[in-house]
This record gives structure tokens, C-alpha cells and sequence, in this order.
């Protein structure tokens, strides 16, 4: 757990909320992912990261120009301040951000659809690059220059702001994603000439190899935790180098038990 980036802070306060019993008992796991992102969303510092990157060319922006845009390091602790994300000309943006097709409800990035780019521009997707498979490989897009920091002077709008990661200045990294061990709440629950094993989660570990992650990251210790942009906390595994990073994820950023709490009232994850 500790490897994985639960605080002491996050596992006192689940100790706490359970109590003691004098009977056997389970708690539901959701209630102490619930305490861990409660803790991390005061102490993490934010990071932007795309685990399965999409490049992206911005065809009019000029060429080996690189600028320097402000992002907040944590929106819940003032006094951790900002720091300098570089934007240029390539980027890497997350593959689930892009449809060539899109669904009705989809609302991110398409062909000819503008969006926002966190602390940076409007693009929109002008072109789609395929290889001899026909997998998209690149994006060729435009870009406003007057929407920089996110706000369009006209007041036009868009549905979706999309993280993103330097394709120059990013840092190649592997992340870990944890998830749970088992596919069921009670894993003896399993049919006769059955055991546990039947309900062993064959996804609980994805390793991935072809990360990208914000610049403002290099150097970072081990066991120091961030908070992916829109897609989890991380903590840096001892696996970590000097020449390449490796981050475990501890939980994602969807809290299911805030809204059991909102059903059932607090602690009624617990039978």
C-alpha cells in the first residue's frame, strides 16, 4: 500500500471512520479509496501525464517556437503556488480523446470540432493520419492564438478541455496501473468444484511503456505522490531512475462511495 502511494493520514482516518467491533465484519474497499483521495486531493500536487498518447501537430503554430504557460499546482492549497508547463508545436494528447466517428454524447476532440487545451488553446482537428493498417497515428490541427490561457475573446465555447504533454520537452515514463485483485466483493463466493481463483481480476496490473509526463516532474523522489490530470493519483515507484520514471497508480479520481454516502449515509458501505 505504502508502495503504491496510501498515506499514513489517508489509512488513520479509514481506521477512524470503521470503528471496532466485537463480531467479524467487512467494510466495502470503496470507503477507503474514498479516504486516500480525500487525503491526495489536499496534498498532491497536479501534473498533466497521457498514458496512451495521440500525437498532435499544430500546423500553424511556428515551428522549434516554445512558450512557457502558467498551471496551478493544487486548486485546493493556495499556497502551493504554479509552475511553467512548455507548449509547443507537437503534442501528445490521450488517445480515448479522439473519435473519428463520434457518438452523439461524445464531446472531446473530432474531425473539424474545437476544444480547449488545459492552460493553453483552442485546436481544432483539421486532418487525421493513418498508417498502412489504418490505426490513427496523427493529428493535424489548427490553433487559436488568441484563446491562449483557455478563453476565446468572442465568448464562443467549447465541451471539452483535453490534458496534454509536450512531444519535445515530455518525459517518456512507465506507469502501473493497479486495480483491484478481485472481480467480486466476497471472493469465496464461487460455485461448487470452485475456489477464489475463479474470481481473480485478470486486469488488476496493466503495465504500460509508452507514457508521457509533464516536465515539471523530473527529479522527483520516491514515494512522492501527484495527481494525474483527470486521471488518477500516482505515486513514484522505487523502480524510478534517474533516466526514466515509474509511477504506481494508487486510485483513480471517480469516487464511488461519495455517492453511497449520499444513498445510504455515511458508513453504509460497511455489512
Amino acid at each position: 500500500m505504502r508502495r503504491r502511494g496510501y498515506s499514513p493520514a489517508a489509512i488513520r482516518n479509514f481506521c477512524q471512520r470503521i470503528g471496532v467491533n466485537k463480531f467479524n465484519s467487512t467494510v466495502d474497499v470503496q470507503l477507503l479509496e474514498h479516504c486516500v483521495r480525500e487525503d491526495l486531493n489536499k496534498t498532491s500536487p497536479r501534473v498533466m501525464a497521457v498514458l496512451r498518447p495521440l500525437k498532435v501537430v499544430i500546423e500553424n503554430y511556428p515551428e522549434g517556437q516554445t512558450e512557457q504557460l502558467e498551471a496551478i499546482n493544487n486548486p485546493e492549497d493556495a499556497s502551493a503556488g504554479t509552475r511553467q508547463v512548455p507548449f509547443g508545436r507537437e503534442l501528445y494528447i490521450e488517445r480515448d480523446d479522439f473519435m473519428e466517428e463520434p457518438p452523439k454524447k461524445f464531446f472531446r476532440l473530432a474531425p473539424g470540432r474545437e476544444v480547449r487545451l488545459r492552460y493553453a488553446y483552442f485546436i481544432t482537428c483539421r486532418e487525421v493520419v493513418k498508417d498502412a493498417a489504418g490505426e490513427v497515428v496523427e493529428l493535424r490541427c489548427t490553433y487559436d492564438p488568441a484563446t491562449r490561457g483557455g478563453d476565446s475573446p468572442d465568448g464562443r465555447k467549447v465541451k471539452a478541455t483535453l490534458h496534454w504533454v509536450s512531444a519535445q520537452e515530455g518525459l517518456r515514463c512507465q506507469v502501473r496501473l493497479y486495480d483491484h485483485l478481485f472481480n467480486t466483493a466476497d471472493p469465496s463466493d464461487v460455485e461448487e468444484g470452485k475456489d477464489f481463483r475463479n474470481n481473480l481480476n485478470p486486469q488488476s496490473l496493466e503495465v504500460l511503456d509508452e507514457c508521457y509526463v509533464e516536465p515539471s516532474v523530473a527529479g522527483a523522489k520516491v514515494e512522492q505522490r501527484y495527481q494525474f490530470e483527470r486521471l488518477g493519483y500516482f505515486c513514484v515507484d522505487r523502480d524510478a531512475t534517474a533516466d526514466r520514471l515509474v509511477f504506481n497508480r494508487t486510485v483513480t479520481l471517480k469516487d464511488t462511495w461519495a455517492k453511497i454516502q449520499k444513498g445510504k449515509g455515511q458508513g453504509g458501505g460497511k455489512k
